[in-house]
């Protein structure tokens, strides 16, 4: 009662302002979380049961840590959590890392003796960058100024540096490195002959990692708590053995980057490097995405390959359709590498030109009508397209500069054109496919430029896991202007399937889009988690049966647990 006094008289003073300052200088800008990649997803709320991986450092390895300790003049302690903050942030991608660490805070002499719980809490935050031997020098001034400054309360710390709050986690740091230093000595009683009790698992963890280390004799040794419901042992044993490579790297070479420190051992490496990249080697294949397309429609021309609103088009009828505007469009100067916007709506229209565009040369660069105009305008004058297909109700855009080709209206003008395929021009799978724009979320939209390969290989390295087919009819569900839908198109196309557009207003109901996937057999159904958790409502409450065998979702991350009402 008496040191609590006189604490609170202390934290009255000057001195406890100036400590206060010192700390939100120093933890000014730190990030509120250490990033670390979790085995599971991180809880809403923070859950405090755990486990513990040991870890021992044998006598030839501290003896060379000391060594290089006393080269810097710091303790054991400095050298260990210098190299823990490397291993952290390696694993978290962040190179500015906040560890914390109890001191025992008996800084007076008339505390030594006094029975009672004096232990503060420093929060130590290190730059990772630099060598080796720069860290050390750091993280050796840190923990001294940290020390001169350690009579301030943690508790008026948080409440001096305000962090971000979150249930999920701990304010100003969430891993810890405890050190303890003093030796427990011997107790001797006369007719008793006593030992150290074994130590007790640990059941519970106050931080999502909590390193508790000490000095035995002439080895370091203690373990690293984790929480259960973020990480799994395998996991932890790998950061333990992190932590023991880096110190070898330390005792090694000083003067290496930290960068280039490693932290796997050769075993570890040649698992990496190797062992889980053993993938078949199989080459793209070496034709262009319309090329797999012509090839289905070689094979079987009379097979249903579009069908929309009760229009249905076989593989010989649209390659026709699209080798006749194809060779319209090379009259346009349509080439390897050149772009041609297109704006339709979901109609057999846009599959043909979207095919003319490749068969020409060209990469074609989606407008979705139902687009801002804003969205529209940006994307047309950052693409610089050579010409612009259009089909249905023309949306206003400065198009002055640009060929416009109606692809039902000017139909007229390639009637007469050849309805066999055309040759290559010079055209080769590095060439552009496409231009897909990103939904300008953290600034204005970015047009992605993907190639012909890029897809094929796509297609070629799933074909096993899937076996995709001409048994198989998709849904073409997703806007072409949304990557999800090259997936869906080619996913059909290039392997002889049967691709049903899915119209406008069918797409925005889930019970019209579930009606439609009964009617029409669909096989293979590609969703976004959050469309499908709509679906999973209208099968629910339908009495007609699917046939589908394969779903596969995309664009946003899978809760398992939403999926059980649909199994």
């Amino acid at each position: 009662a008496d040191y609590a006094v006189w604490q609170r008289r202390w934290l009255e003073k000057d001195a406890a302002k100036r400590q206060g300052e010192f700390w939100c200088r120093s933890l000014e800008g730190a990030p509120a979380l250490l990033a670390l990649a979790t085995d599971r997803p991180r809880p809403v709320y923070q859950t405090f049961a755990g486990a513990e991986v040991a870890l021992e450092i044998d006598a030839d390895l501290t003896r060379a840590l000391k060594a290089v300790s006393r080269r810097h003049g710091m303790t054991l302690y400095m050298t260990v959590l210098a190299a823990w903050s490397l291993v952290l942030a390696r694993l978290s991608g962040q190179q500015d890392v906040v560890i914390g660490s109890p001191i025992a805070n008996r800084t007076r002499p008339e505390l030594a003796g006094m029975i009672g719980f004096f232990v503060n809490t420093q929060a130590l935050r290190v730059s990772v960058a630099g060598t080796f031997s720069q860290l050390l020098d750091q993280v050796r001034q840190r923990a001294i100024d940290a020390q001169e400054n350690q009579d301030l309360p943690f508790q008026q710390l948080v409440e001096l540096v305000k962090p971000a709050r979150n249930p999920g986690y701990t304010p100003i740091f969430q891993v810890m490195l405890s050190w303890q230093n003093v030796d427990e000595g011997a107790l001797s009683l006369p007719g008793l002959t006593l030992s150290p009790p074994e130590a007790l698992p640990r059941e519970a963890i106050k931080f999502e990692l909590e390193f508790n280390l000490r000095e035995e004799g002439e080895r370091i040794v203690g373990g690293l708590g984790y929480l259960t419901a973020l990480f799994d042992r395998p996991t932890i044993e790998r950061h333990v053995g992190h932590l023991r490579q880096a110190l070898v790297a330390l005792v090694d070479d000083e003067s290496l980057d930290v960068a280039r420190v490693p932290l796997v051992d050769a075993a570890q490496r040649e698992q990496m490097l190797h062992a889980w990249n053993r993938t078949p080697d199989t080459a793209p294949p070496a034709a262009c995405l319309h090329e797999l397309f012509e090839a289905q429609a070689a094979r079987a021309p009379q097979a249903v390959a579009l069908v929309h609103e009760g229009l249905a088009l076989s593989y010989a009828e649209l390659n026709a359709r699209a080798n006749r505007l194809a060779r319209h469009l090379r009259t346009l100067g349509i080439g390897p590498d050149t772009r041609v916007a297109l704006s339709t709506h979901r109609s057999v229209e846009m599959v043909v030109g979207l095919l003319a565009i490749l068969k020409a040369g060209g990469g074609y660069v989606p407008l979705d009508p139902t687009y801002p105009t804003e969205r529209l305008a940006h994307m047309l004058s950052d693409s610089a397209p050579a010409a612009l297909l259009v089909h249905g109700p023309r949306v206003t855009l400065d198009t002055a500069a640009l060929p416009v080709v109606d692809i039902l209206a000017d139909a007229a003008l390639w009637a007469d054109q050849g309805a066999n395929d055309l040759d290559r021009a010079g055209l080769a799978p590095h060439h552009l496919a496409y231009v897909i724009y990103t939904s300008g979320s953290t600034g204005r939209p970015k047009g992605v430029m993907v190639e012909h390969r890029h897809v094929t290989r796509l297609l070629s390295s799933t074909e096993a896991w899937f076996g995709f087919g001409p048994q198989d009819t998709w849904t073409l569900f997703h806007s072409v202007a949304f990557d999800f839908s090259v997936w869906e198109l080619w996913g059909a196309l290039a392997f002889g399937g049967r691709l049903v557009i899915v119209p406008h207003e069918t797409a925005r109901s889930a019970v019209d889009f579930h009606a439609l996937l009964c009617r029409e057999r669909v096989t293979v159904l590609n969703q976004t988690p959050s469309a499908f958790r709509q679906l999973i409502a209208a099968q629910a409450a339908s009495d007609q049966a699917h046939a589908l065998r394969t779903v596969v979702f995309g664009g946003e991350a899978l809760e398992l647990h939403t999926l059980k009402p649909w199994f």
